[in-house]
Order: structure tokens, then sequence, then C-alpha cells
């Protein structure tokens, strides 16, 4: 099991990061040996929110090495052609580290933002995976469907590979891993959608119908996102973050969160993080609430040795 971070696009406080500081953040993960630079994707939220893609254009000259992805993108509200495009710009720009994480996206008011009618989500999902494929590969027939095609459309540059790999992000239903097992290239779940229990659970269902698709589930790719991280000594700082901060923002219950996500204790963390691989949890994307460069170097000094124990 690996470890990325999220790049810290909500603004906790009353502004957005600064541009500054999102360079620090990502060179001080870089240094510090995290995997992968991940970003989210929505129009409107609770809460102050950079725009992903073009937040993760800005800081692509200090990521070094790391797996860019995105955790994901929403290509139904943003138009998969649109999108498209600008995530064949990062992975080209990047070398080809761009992995393309997709979803439908949970927000009903990003769709209403947009005109598109939220119950149309999960076929257009399907379709613009279709129409995403088509338009960054060669050689291939155009995609035709209901909501897209790509007749005519030859989008270039195309990306630095054939494609960067599509993941798909569910949170577990039977119809969301059908669909990623279908569609995908790899598995993204939701940390504060989900438990070891659950996570095992839903990866072993997973893995029936990757082998009914004809894919090995033993090299399928995963990653649990949006692991919101604040390890600290005092449980009171710990409850105040999850009843103050992120019950509100993400309609949880404040419990449940502070079973689910990294907040607390380093070695409460760190227990966490070891029930998770357990379950067959292979890369974890952290997004620290407050301080998170000291975060950051707080998690790879105090909670990474006790799982590696």
């Amino acid at each position: 099991m690996d470890y990325g971070v999220h790049l810290p696009l909500i603004g906790f406080g009353d502004r957005p990061p600064a541009y500054r500081h999102l360079i620090r953040y990502t060179e001080t993960a870089e240094r510090l040996g995290f995997t992968a630079l991940a970003v989210n994707d929505h129009l409107l939220f609770s809460r102050p929110w950079l725009d992903g893609p073009t937040a993760l254009s800005a800081v692509l000259g200090a990521t070094g090495r790391m797996d860019l992805m995105t955790t994901v993108a929403l290509p139904v509200v943003r138009g998969p052609i649109a999108l498209a495009k600008s995530l064949a710009a990062i992975d080209i720009l990047s070398g080809g580290r761009l992995i393309a994480g997709l979803g439908p996206g949970s927000s009903e008011r990003d769709y209403t933002a947009v005109d598109i009618p939220f119950d149309e989500r999960f076929k257009r999902l399907d379709e613009a995976v279709g129409t995403l494929r088509a338009l960054w590969s060669r050689d291939v027939a155009p995609f035709r469907g209901a909501y897209y095609s790509t007749a005519g459309v030859d989008l270039e540059p195309r990306p630095a590979r054939s494609g960067p790999p599509i993941w798909i992000g569910s949170w577990g239903s039977e119809a969301g891993l059908r669909r990623t097992a279908r569609l995908g290239d790899g598995w993204l779940a939701s940390a504060y959608n989900t438990t070891p229990a659950e996570f095992d659970d839903a990866r072993a269902r997973l893995g029936e119908h990757l082998a009914a698709a004809g894919k090995d589930p033993d090299r399928f790719p995963n990653a649990i996102a949006t692991m919101f991280l604040h390890t600290t000594e005092d449980p009171l700082q710990a409850d105040q973050v999850c009843d103050t901060v992120l019950g509100p923002m993400l309609r949880r219950p404040p419990g449940q969160l502070r079973e689910r996500l990294l907040v607390g204790h380093p070695e409460e963390c760190a227990e966490k993080l070891v029930a998770l691989r357990a379950a067959g949890a292979r890369r974890i994307l952290l997004w620290p609430v407050w301080n998170e460069l000291h975060q950051l170097e707080m998690f790879r000094e105090r909670v990474v040795p006790l799982v590696d124990v």
C-alpha cells in the first residue's frame, strides 16, 4: 500500500488556498515521497473550491515523478469532449503521468447548474467514458451514443500514451462495481463512505465482476480517495475537526467520520491504515484539513512507521 495526497482545493478558512501555498504543498509531498497528487471536481460546494484540473496544471512543474490523478473528474457536468481536451493537455505536459478518475458526481447542484437532469448521470457517464476513449485513441471507430458522439471530431494533440488509464469512482453499490469492471482500468473508493469491512466486501464483489469481464482481479488497481487527515494527540481537537469542519461539510455524522478518517492520535490513524491494507487497499489519498504541510510531515514521521512495523 502506498500514499498519495489530494491538492488542498477547499478553503477551510475564509479564502481558497493561494498559488504559492499549492506549490509549497506539492513540493513537500514530492520531497516526502508521496506517490500521487490528486484533485477532486465540483462546480458548486459548501465551501470555496478551486477548479481541480486548472489547479493541477498550475503545479505541474513541482510534481516531480508523482502520478497525477483526478478523483474524480465529472465528464457529464463538464462535457466529455471539453474534459478530454483538458486532461489530454495535463497528460502531455506531465510526460504521461495522468490517471483519469471519472465518476457521475454526487451533487445534484452541479447538474442543475449546467441544466442536465441528475437522473441521467449514470447513463451519460457510461457514454462519456466511451467518448473519452475514442477521442484519446488512434485508428478506432467514432463513438456514437444517445447523448454524445465523436463523429467528425479529431481532438489533437492526443495524450502522451494511447489514453490515460481510466479509473471509475464507486462507493460500492452493485451497479457501480459492475460499471467499474466493465469500463474501468482501476477503482476509486471514498474513505468517508466506507469501512475496512465494507471495502473488503466491495473488493470481493468487484473481483467477481472483473472475472466475468475477462479481467484479472489481482492486477486491477484501487485507491481510497478523500481520506481527510488530522493527526493530533489531543482528542478534543480531533473531535473538533469532525464536529465543526468535516461533519457539516460532508453531511455525515461526526462520530462516523471520526471512526473512518485519519483523525486522531498517530497510533489510532495507523490502526485504521493497517485494517485498510488488510482489506486490500493499494493506495490511500490523504487530504490534510488544517496545517497541511505540518500534517504531511507528521504523517510520514509519526504514522507510517507504525503501519510498517
